[in-house]
């Protein structure tokens, strides 16, 4: 008894690797490994990057705004159209100077999610579920060991970059204290330069901390979707069909297919028999076949069967042992008699078709 508990308790204890079907439910359901840190450090890597290729042109755009708004929009009547067209105006530069740092950044956020994911579509996540708000289930993920990894990782991301953006201010710190002895436009380069660098710093470390994230949340993901020996064999199960359930229609498939040939046995123009053991009701009619073929065949039982109906429909019998185990032997239901029994089983006709003319 004790026996059989453990062997039942190691079948439900899941140790085996995720199937390709279980990999596939659970992606249908929005479920893959994937870091967010991986989406986060690219965005702001490649939005530091083209800030600093696009910046001296935004710097540009945003001077040529503030004097032109001292300039001339100061000098505009305040009125309705007027600040229509001031309003466009302004957004329609600020479009302009920011639609590349937007464009990089939809491409950075699909290309992560891509590489770490491929391309999926799914409305799962936003079906409502009510284990979301249960407050029971809400405790058990703050108190989990995954909540544990998120607020280390959160402390790893905090002192990472607040290392980075204290050492690069450190560095710079001498020219930060000449400032003062600086114009305004260089006061902005050093300090616009000095944040790009961080930025860039940053993101470079937040990337080296997804990296190590995403290969957890693999592991974590591979963790949460082993399954056990049990649900392997339901799962074949489902693929396969329930044995139980296939057997059944196999059973009713074989039953369907015996009244369907015994059904035509009274259309038959003759049953060869071994006598006992053997009956093959064979039938000529050129408009379905060149030669004679079977209509039914069996044997113990179903030969029985075939002989009853066959006497009470005034079948004719022949019985002729060996061509009826041959018969039985190498021609199937519906097929035509082989050439080499087209002889013996042409004179057998030909006998039926005799006394069929006697009487």
């Amino acid at each position: 008894m004790n026996l059989r508990l453990d062997l039942q308790y190691f079948a439900g204890e899941k140790t085996e690797k995720a199937t390709p079907k279980k990999r596939q439910d659970v992606r249908k359901k929005g479920q893959v490994a994937k870091s967010q840190d991986v989406n986060t450090a690219i965005l702001l890597f490649f939005v530091f990057i083209i800030l600093l290729v696009t910046g001296d042109s935004l710097k540009s755009t945003m001077t040529d705004m503030f004097n032109k708004s001292f300039t001339e929009y100061i000098h505009n009547e305040v009125t309705e159209e007027e600040l229509f067209s001031m309003l466009l105006d302004v957004l329609s530069q600020i479009s302009i100077a920011i639609a590349p740092i937007m464009l990089i950044a939809i491409v950075a956020g699909l290309a992560s999610n891509f590489m770490q994911i491929g391309f999926m579509f799914t409305t799962e996540p936003l079906k409502m579920k009510l284990n979301k708000i249960d407050p029971i289930q809400g405790a058990k993920r703050i108190f989990s060991a995954r909540a544990l990894v998120e607020l280390v990782k959160s402390l790893l991301k905090i002192v990472v970059v607040g290392v980075i953006t204290f050492s690069i201010i450190w560095i710079n710190r001498d020219e930060m204290m000449m400032l003062f002895d600086k114009e305004v436009n260089g006061a902005l380069a050093f300090f616009g330069q000095m944040t790009i660098q961080m930025g860039i710093a940053a993101a470079i470390g937040l990337l080296i901390i997804s990296v190590i994230d995403y290969v957890y949340q693999k592991y974590d993901f591979e963790k949460q979707n082993k399954m056990s020996k049990n649900d392997l064999k339901d799962e074949h199960k489902n693929i396969e069909g329930d044995p139980l359930i296939k057997s059944k229609i196999k059973e009713k498939q074989r039953q369907m297919a015996m009244q369907r040939m015994m059904s035509e046995v009274p259309n038959a123009d003759v049953v060869i028999t071994n006598p006992t053991h053997y009956a093959i009701a064979i039938k000529y009619d050129e408009d379905k076949a060149d030669a004679p073929y079977v209509v039914a065949k069996g044997v113990d039982f179903v030969a029985m069967r075939i002989k009853d109906i066959a006497r009470n429909h005034d079948v004719v019998m022949v019985e002729n042992r060996p061509l009826a185990r041959a018969l039985y032997d190498q021609v199937e239901i519906d097929n035509i008699v082989s050439e080499e029994f087209f002889q013996a089983v042409a004179e057998i006709l030909a006998y039926v078709y005799r006394i069929q003319k006697k009487i």
